[in-house]
């Protein structure tokens, strides 16, 4: 199992989104169904195998928030993101609901890591933890990594996350991709987030500044790629939805 203590570890699940492209009108896209449950009740679950506390973990919850808080109860923590100022001010809000011996934090989306196993996790935070790092950074290798930003890897060993907005042609043969899930020391986190401006084409702040930041700060942050690209699966189509009831069954 995990090589370090996750007792002083948070874990802060996005759940505040709307889901406009996949028309929902009446409930977050988390609650979507895959194989009969919520697709965020699949990495609730994994966490509480891996035996976090509900104090541990915390959904930030925004748009009809009541369907989420009545599916699970008291099972979990909660945070609310009243104005939807992007992923980076979410965490922040989830970040700061956690209790204060909480050291470091994993972020995740609760619409693409219904498929992260407690191994792929439990190693990611040890790996973070155990390199003193500020933030790390979980990628994929994908085959179809259209409508994604990519990872760019510079000649002198610095990273960036290009959003898909800003990608040039060159970038958009890479496909390395990032995942969206972050590790974070938690008081790193707090300090920076104040500080941090908002992204040029969207008015709102952003987690892939963070690794701006980090860098620009000289900073130790680390880039790890899944070994598994399968597990990580973003859901944002009909289609998508339908090809990860697929994926759940096999």
């Amino acid at each position: 199992m995990s090589q370090v203590n996750l007792n002083n570890v948070g874990v802060v699940i996005l759940a505040a989104g709307k889901g406009t492209r996949l028309n929902c009108t009446d409930r977050p896209k988390v609650m979507l169904e895959i194989g009969g449950k919520p697709i965020v009740s699949y990495i609730v679950n994994t966490l509480e195998k891996m035996g976090l506390s509900k104090e541990q973990i915390v959904l930030v919850v925004g748009f009809k928030k009541e369907i989420v808080e009545d599916y699970f109860g008291d099972k979990v923590s909660y945070a609310e993101q009243t104005e939807l100022l992007g992923t980076a001010h979410a965490a922040f809000t989830g970040i700061k609901k956690l209790p204060e011996n909480i050291e470091n934090v994993l972020v995740l989306a609760g619409d693409d890591s219904a498929f992260y196993t407690a191994e792929t996790l439990e190693k990611f935070m040890s790996n973070h933890i155990l390199g003193g790092n500020k933030v790390s950074l979980l990628t994929a290798k994908v085959e179809n990594p259209f409508q994604l930003g990519r990872i760019v890897r510079h000649e002198n060993g610095d990273v960036e996350i290009i959003e898909k907005e800003y990608l040039t042609e060159e970038q958009e043969k890479i496909n390395e991709i990032s995942t969206g899930t972050f590790c974070f020391d938690r008081y790193w986190y707090e300090d920076m987030f104040p500080t941090m401006p908002k992204l040029r084409k969207l008015g709102e702040y952003g987690l892939p500044t963070a690794l701006a930041m980090v860098r620009d700060k000289k900073e130790k942050y680390d880039i790890v790629i899944l070994e598994n690209p399968q597990e990580w699966f973003g859901i944002n189509t009909l289609e998508q939805l339908e090809e990860a009831k697929k994926r759940l069954n096999q």
